[in-house]
């Protein structure tokens, strides 16, 4: 392994948090509705567990109302009840065939625990980008150890890693605050 394939590895992994992260961010839920909220649900269907979102058509219907319009007539409640079950805390309400999912507003004390969620979300994002970079240390410090690089090189190559952890916490940090200033807005 070579310097180059330490740092392109460590930008790599350190991309895939993080992506890791943003998803989790999304998973987190704000005073607006959006689709992406029902993404964990599952539903029975036919004998397996399968998410919302492959048996029926998830929209927006307002800022604070999420649609479903399921794809087979028997199946709307079945949804309705994996919703109801889910640890988000909505209550559908079904009109025929589509089910209206009403986003509740957030208290502020919901608001203040959501906040620490992302912030502890982000800490563990942060761990895992550290933990990166002292893997792809070890890695230069082994290459140096067998004599495949210089000092100065292995020291230039920890330096290029460590600007890479900056950037990487830097942006994890502007990701929990641009979450957090969504959450808190009413």
């Amino acid at each position: 392994m070579t310097v180059a394939d330490i740092k392109k590895t460590a930008e790599q992994k350190m991309a895939k948090s993080i992506e890791a992260f943003k998803g989790e961010l999304q998973k987190i839920r704000t005073g607006r509705a959006h689709p992406g909220i029902l993404d964990q649900v599952q539903v029975e269907y036919y004998g397996s567990m399968v998410p919302i979102s492959q048996v029926a058509n998830v929209s927006l219907l307002d800022a604070r109302t999420i649609s479903v319009q399921p794809w087979e007539k028997g199946l709307a409640p079945k949804i309705e009840k994996a919703i109801r079950e889910s640890d988000l805390g909505l209550n559908p309400a079904a009109q025929g065939d589509l089910l209206r999912v009403p986003m509740p507003a957030l208290t502020e004390e919901r608001r203040r625990e959501l906040t620490k969620v992302v912030r502890g979300a982000g800490e563990d994002c942060k761990v895992a980008v550290r933990n990166l970079r002292r893997d792809a240390n070890e890695h230069l410090k082994k290459l140096l150890k067998d004599k495949l690089v210089t000092e100065d090189e292995e020291r230039r190559a920890q330096d290029d890693i460590q600007k890479l952890t900056d950037r990487t916490v830097a942006e994890v940090d502007r990701l929990v605050q641009g979450k957090e200033g969504e959450i808190m807005a009413v």
